[in-house]
Formats: structure tokens, sequence, C-alpha cells
């Protein structure tokens, strides 16, 4: 009996042993997570597992990922990163501005107001041009409420009223990019044709554009840093706008790591393109005379139109014909509006 007793015992334990083996859970990549459980060691967590995925009850299982390795450089981007390239590109554009104001100020006509004027821009182009730029403006600012808002507006307005503010920031940007991006759309249709670069601009440059010195540079409708501008608007725009899209209806294009690298390029294109947009918005209103009235009553002195853009005004004229070969006066525009 002792001996039986002594051959069953082990008999015994590896059968429990090899039960144990059988019933314990494979190991995955995917560490599941119970939400009922007392405690959980988020740092040993992370250290251990590269990728740390859930389970949904929707449809497309690319959203049960929760954290992967791709999602901690990304947030190490958006809190430190992004807010040195925004802070340094806008920042350094607001400066360069405020130098180039103090030493060269206002380009002023130098041949003094015609009293004439000739239409620069029709109700049309003024219209998509003003709802393309309110839209900007306020995406621009409801924008950067997501990367500077929680460290520079909320310690001076308080948590509930930064969470009102913020939940109102958000609808305008969601809502507004459809109108934005019609107006990206209808300005690249408007003015491709006059916006190819050619031989003409190389030499607007190599003479300053009229900012440097006294020179004006012959050019037609659009010089050469109105074309700059315009396609920054349309790459600019068609970037944020893809990318923006993407954003708001997440998951059917691509997964979590995809979304990633969409909000990258959009933050880092918008934060450039609101830099870029400071000098436009410069250059249109304090920093050239005349020129804010080409997009406000649509049309311009012809003495600013001869500075400028010459070759324009003498196309006009010419296309005018003989019966019409002198442009109107200012009293008579304004009578006509």
């Amino acid at each position: 009996m002792s001996s039986f007793a002594r051959f069953i015992r082990p008999a015994i334990g590896a059968w429990a042993l090899l039960l144990l083996i059988m019933t314990a859970p494979a190991p995955s990549l995917a560490q599941q997570i119970n939400p009922t459980a007392s405690s959980v060691n988020e740092r040993q967590l992370l250290q251990e597992m590269d990728r740390i995925q859930g389970r949904v009850s929707i449809p497309d299982q690319r959203s049960s990922v929760l954290m992967q390795p791709a999602g901690r450089e990304w947030r190490e981007f958006r809190n430190v990163a992004l807010r040195w390239i925004g802070g340094v590109a806008m920042l350094g554009m607001l400066a360069v501005l405020v130098i180039f104001y103090l030493t060269r100020g206002m380009v002023r006509l130098e041949s003094g107001r015609s009293g004439r004027t000739i239409v620069r821009f029709n109700t049309y182009e003024r219209v998509v041009h003003w709802m393309t730029a309110t839209c900007f403006v306020i995406l621009a600012i409801s924008g950067l409420n997501i990367t500077f808002g929680r460290p520079l507006l909320l310690p001076l307005i308080g948590f509930d009223a930064f969470s009102e503010w913020s939940q109102w920031a958000k609808f305008a940007h969601n809502y507004l990019s459809f109108p934005f991006t019609i107006g990206v759309v209808l300005i690249f249709l408007m003015w491709i044709g006059g916006n190819i670069p050619n031989k003409l601009d190389l030499e607007w440059i190599k003479r300053g554009g009229g900012l440097i010195g006294h020179d004006h540079p012959p050019a037609r409708r659009f010089n050469a840093g109105q074309k700059g501008i315009y396609w920054i608007v349309v790459i600019g725009g068609g970037l944020v706008a893809v990318t923006g899209y993407q954003l708001m209806f997440p998951f059917y294009v691509s997964g979590i790591e995809g979304m990633q690298i969409a909000q990258i390029v959009h933050s880092v294109v918008a934060v450039l393109f609101i830099a870029a947009m400071l000098a436009h918005i410069y250059i249109g209103t304090i920093g050239m005379e005349g020129a804010f009235e080409a997009m406000g009553s649509g049309e311009v002195d012809v003495n600013w139109a001869r500075e400028h853009h010459s070759l324009w005004l003498d196309q006009e004229l010419a296309r005018s014909g003989p019966n019409d070969s002198q442009p109107r006066p200012r009293h008579a525009a304004s009578a006509a509006e």
C-alpha cells in the first residue's frame, strides 16, 4: 500500500501541473486591461507592452487600439515640438513685420493719388475672398486654442470659462471648415490663370518687389509675392482641409497611426499657414498705401496700379477700347457703388 502511495502522488502532481499549463491563457502582444481590477501599474505596463488594445462593440476594430509606441511620440510632439514650431513661426513673423514697419514704414504712393480709379476685383471675387478670409481667421483662433489654450488661456479665465470657450471653438472649427474649403477651391479656379510663375517674377524678386527701396518692377495682375500667397492658400488650405476631414471622420481612411500622422501634418501646415497670412494681412492693411482698397471697394487708384501692376494697367486700358480709354473719377466710382 505504501508503495502504491509513493507511485500515485507523483502521478497526481504531474497531472495537476499539466492541467494548469493547459488552462493558462496564451501570451499575446495586445494586453487586455481589466477595468474592474483594483489597481493597474501603468508605468510597468507601458514598459512591458508596446501596444495596448482592448475590445470594442462597433464594427471597426481599429478603434480598439488604446495606446501604441507612435502614440507616445505623437503626444510628445503635440505638447512640446508643435508649440515650439508654432511659437517660433508666428512670433518670428510678427517680429520681422514690426522691424520692417519701423525701418521701412508704409509703402507710400510716390506719385500721390490721381483721383481716378480702375476696377481690380469684381464683387464675386471679393465675396469669395472675404468668406474664405473670415473662415480662416476663426479656424486659426479656434485651432490655436487646441495647442496653446491650456497653457496660456486657461490660467487667465479659469476652468469653467475655458471649457465653455473650447466647446464653442470646436463647433466653429468643425463647421466653418466646409465654407473655408469651398473658398479655397473657388480661389484656385478663379485665379489660377494669373498665378502661373514666369520669368517676370524672377525679375520682380531681384528688384525687391517695390518693398525694398523705391523701385517698382513691372508686374501683371498678380506679382511674384501675390503668387506666393496664392499657392500657399491653395496648397496649405488643401492640406489642412484633407487632413482635417480625416480627423473629423476617424477610421474611414486609416487607423490610429495614420490619424496621428494626419494630425501632425495638419498642425504644422496650419501654424506655418497662419504665419504666412500675417504677412499677407500686413501688406494688405498698414504695409502698403492703397492696397486694402483692392479688396475693400474693389477699385484702386490708377497711380497705385501704375506703380505696382503697370503691365496689368496697360492691358486693362487697352482692353477698354478707344471709347472708354480713361479710368473713371473716384467720385463717379463711389456713386456707382
